[in-house]
Formats: C-alpha cells, sequence, structure tokens
C-alpha cells in the first residue's frame, strides 16, 4: 500500500494524541486500528510494513494510515514519535496522498502543530482538533498526487497577494512582482490554474466575497463596496449585476437590509 485517499471537509475527531515511545521491551510492533486513522512523525530510522509493502522511515518522514490497515514496525533501539489517532469524516473531495512521504521545509510546522496538540488534549479538545486538521492540509499539499503536477509557487504566491489586498486597488504588474514572475508568464499560469486571466480572477474574488458580505454581515452596501475594492457604487451595482445577476440590494435580502 503506497497511497491513501484522504477527506479534509471538516475537522477529524481526534480520539487520542501524544509522544509514543518503542523498540524498548520489543524491536518489532504488528497491530491495527480498526477504526482509527494513524498519523506519524518520525523521529527515527525503521522499517513499516502496510498491509505488505515495506516503507522506509526516516526522521522528518510523516505517514498518514487508514483505519484497518495492518501495520509491522521493525525499530533499531528506542524509538520516538508523535501520533494522532484519528476519524476523519468522509466530507468534501478525496485526496490522493503517498501513505509514507518527507516532510521536507514543512517538517518544523508539523512538529510544532502536533506538539501544541498533544498539549491540549487534556484542557482543549477543541484546539487540537484544528492543530490537527491544519497538520493534515499541510500534509495533503507535501507532494502531488501522482499524475497530476502541485501548483506552481507563482501561483500560490500571487493568489495569496491578490486576497490580501482585494480592498485595493489592484495591476497585473503588481501582482506579478508579488508572485516573482513576469506580467505574461503569471497570465499564463493563472489561467492553466484557474481558467481565468488575472484581471478576471480579481473580479470573480472581489464578487465573491462582496456577494458573502451583502448576505452574511450587516455592513453597509457602500461599505461593502468599499471593501472589495469597487467603491464606486455605480460600478458596483453594475457589475454585481452582470457577475451575481442582481443587484446589491436584492442580493442582501431581507435578514440583513
Amino acid at each position: 500500500m503506497y497511497e491513501t485517499e484522504l477527506h479534509l471537509g471538516e475537522p477529524p475527531l481526534v480520539a487520542n494524541a501524544g509522544v509514543g515511545v518503542h523498540g524498548v521491551a520489543s524491536r518489532t510492533d504488528v497491530f491495527r486500528l480498526p477504526e482509527l486513522w494513524q498519523l506519524h512523525l518520525y523521529e527515527y530510522d525503521a522499517e513499516l510494513d502496510v498491509d505488505g509493502t515495506a516503507h522506509l522511515i526516516r526522521p522528518g518522514r510523516v505517514s498518514l494510515v487508514p483505519p484497518g490497515v495492518t501495520v509491522r514496525y521493525r525499530y533499531r533501539g528506542r524509538s520516538q514519535h508523535l501520533y494522532a489517532h484519528l476519524r476523519v469524516p468522509a466530507a468534501g473531495p478525496a485526496r490522493t496522498l503517498p501513505l509514507v512521504q518527507d516532510a521536507g521545509p514543512e517538517l518544523p510546522v508539523l512538529s510544532t502543530l502536533l506538539r501544541q496538540a498533544v498539549a491540549s488534549v487534556p484542557r482543549e479538545p477543541e484546539r487540537t482538533r484544528a492543530e490537527i486538521w491544519t497538520a493534515l492540509w499541510r500534509i495533503a499539499e507535501l507532494a502531488p498526487a501522482a499524475g497530476r503536477p502541485g501548483p506552481h509557487p507563482a501561483i500560490s504566491a500571487a493568489i495569496a497577494y491578490i486576497e490580501a489586498h482585494l480592498a485595493a486597488p489592484l495591476t497585473v504588474p503588481e501582482v506579478a512582482r508579488a508572485a516573482g514572475v513576469s506580467h505574461n508568464h503569471l497570465t499564463r499560469l493563472l489561467r492553466d490554474a484557474t481558467g481565468a486571466t488575472v484581471v478576471g480572477y480579481i473580479r470573480r474574488r472581489r464578487l465573491d466575497r462582496a456577494h458573502h458580505l451583502l448576505r452574511a454581515s450587516t455592513l453597509s452596501i457602500p461599505a461593502v463596496a468599499a471593501s472589495v475594492g469597487i467603491p464606486d457604487l455605480q460600478a458596483f451595482n453594475k457589475a454585481c449585476r452582470r457577475e451575481l445577476g442582481a443587484s446589491p440590494r436584492a442580493l442582501r435580502g431581507p435578514a440583513t437590509s
């Protein structure tokens, strides 16, 4: 077993989390958890067999084993790892990821998240769930699924910059500089990733955020327009009608009027 499928649409239910120490009384462990996922972040060298498939464990590697799977560890001495045992709701699309992978540059972040989760178990279980959920998202993005290239780093940088500056005037050259690529290269990358031009993506995100604020908040319509970078009310009205199919007042509805 080399890969598994993980759903991340809802936070996991954490049955237990802690620091595991093995290889002292016995150099071998064989077990399975019938109903729980096993998340391990390793600090040692060992061999792991998952349903007959061998994996090498090294410091800085992370594994995620689904419920009901038999695992066999062969230790080389005292072996310590961070772990969490989870129930993962089948919510949201399934993501395919390697059963074992290197944490790489994410190792310090993952280690901090898991240690915070362990420290929160007895007094703040909600925080434990939040820390583990964040860790799972990061683990799912360590390596692209087989056959699917991961997003270009410039895409993540551009999207983060756009999201942080939706209320301000945005230009394509400005976003490209923040992403570290040329104007034309960013245009090609974003079109391949989202199907939209940079200008089209910015417009879509502004209107998505405006729709949310109109429906979920009591902010005035002028305040909503300003917060998404379209302070001209006539332009905002036209954009809502064109992109969302109704005027800002109609989108707002009776609950927040």
